[in-house]
């Protein structure tokens, strides 16, 4: 149940709309079982609900505890009935930041701390939680058509929503202060190279570079840090891939929408409430091998997955692609030499540097700015080694005037 908003609630409404919003709420549990919609469609189930809460505005008289209620009407009437709704069947005060095309990321780290992203900058939102109990109900809502569950034994939970958004909640006592939510929204639109260089994430000379290296089967890594575009930019250069190969790519979760038919698209699979039967990306890349691929796309390399991605680039299907998370392309081989360090297969560092520098030919580096805009700021491709190092010689550069243009000594360093 969800108890009367307090006066620094209310204030912060501007009114006692979330007065009005729980008593039409606690009508609502009253007359409806809400229980008895689990069996129809999330449509069909708010187009219900909402016809209930209809009526039960309309009967002013009915709604105990509200004197003004006759003055609510227009805006501030449908705003009344839509937060009822998105309280019984959506996700409470966050649903109107969910359903923002514009916005990208929703985060809630208190009952009264909830920002979101917009165009790459944080803002602090108005919608509150009446508290931690609030919140714990939401998440249950948020998780229980995943098949997943949160408590004490499990106190963390990252999966994929139906519409293809990362959620990922954690609750005490991991996080003492207050249960916490963040969900990465799906973009279903694709963006093309053209978006990209309209947006000057690359540029024109750039792109037309990078598509001519896809079609000479390239290998290509995208490095950045966390929100920085990777799987935007990898998005978009699949579509310099030939229409007539077969493309198989693996993630975790599912997030890449590629601009091709012939697409196979696997998702690694956690443990079960049992601790059995997780899939990694590690056995999935295995799997591909024996699938015919032509190009095998990792949507981000995180462990032990590297070495067969690696393999794989040397054995055949050149042309393959993946992010990884790193400061710079630097890092980025770093990274990947540490993962596949993680493997355990006792191997070598220079027999590992080796076959970086063998499999690994370009490097895609993406940053964001202070503005929130994404941009690439660095291609450089792998040049052997050089002693005990992986040699890289950068090609493109951001420059003083934040153009990505060519270096013209490309000397490697």
């Amino acid at each position: 149940m969800i108890r009367p908003p307090t006066n620094f609630e209310t204030r912060m409404n501007g009114d006692d709309r979330a007065a009005i919003v729980y008593r039409v709420h606690q009508r609502l549990l009253q007359e409806v079982d809400l229980s008895s919609l689990e069996q129809r469609s999330p449509e069909e189930a708010r187009a219900a609900i909402e016809a209930s809460v209809r009526s039960i505005v309309a009967n002013v008289a009915d709604v105990a505890g509200i004197t003004d209620m006759a003055g609510l009407y227009g805006d501030a009437k449908e705003a009344v009935i839509k937060a009822v709704v998105d309280e019984a069947v959506g996700f409470g005060p966050i649903q109107p930041l969910v359903d923002d095309p514009d916005i990208s990321e929703v985060m809630v780290n208190a009952p009264d701390e909830v920002y979101y992203e917009r165009n790459g900058v944080i803002h602090a939102a108005e919608a509150r939680f009446n508290d931690e109990a609030h919140i714990l109900r939401i998440i249950d809502r948020i998780i229980a058509p995943l098949g997943r569950r949160v408590d004490e034994s499990s106190p963390f939970v990252d999966a994929r929503l139906p519409d293809g958004s990362r959620v990922n909640i954690m609750i005490p006592p991991l996080i003492p202060r207050s249960p916490t939510v963040t969900i990465r929204k799906f973009r279903p639109e694709r963006h093309t190279i053209e978006d990209l260089v309209q947006n000057e994430t690359f540029s024109q000379q750039a792109a037309e570079f990078i598509g001519a290296s896809i079609a000479q089967r390239k290998n290509i890594v995208i490095s950045g840090g966390t929100g920085t575009g990777k799987t935007t930019v990898l998005n978009a250069l699949s579509a310099f891939i030939p229409e007539a190969e077969r493309i198989i790519t693996i993630e975790d979760p599912i997030e890449l929408k590629l601009q091709q038919r012939h697409v196979v698209a696997m998702e690694a699979r956690p443990a079960n409430i049992e601790g059995r039967n997780a899939v990694s990306q590690r056995e999935l890349v295995r799997n591909a091998l024996r699938m015919r691929p032509d190009r095998i796309i990792v949507g981000e390399v995180r462990g032990q997955e590297a070495f067969d991605m690696m393999q794989a680039m040397n054995t055949g299907h050149e042309g393959s692609m993946t992010t990884v998370h790193a400061n710079s392309a630097r890092d980025a081989l770093s990274r990947i030499e540490n993962m596949v360090l993680m493997a355990g297969l006792d191997l070598p560092i220079r027999a590992i540097r080796e076959q970086m520098a063998s499999a690994l030919h370009l490097l895609v580096h993406l940053s964001r700015s202070s503005d929130g805009r994404r941009v690439v700021t660095s291609i450089s491709e792998t040049g052997g080694l050089k002693g005990d190092t992986v040699a890289l010689r950068e090609l493109f550069k951001l420059d003083a005037a934040g153009r990505l243009e060519p270096v013209s000594d490309g000397a490697p360093r």
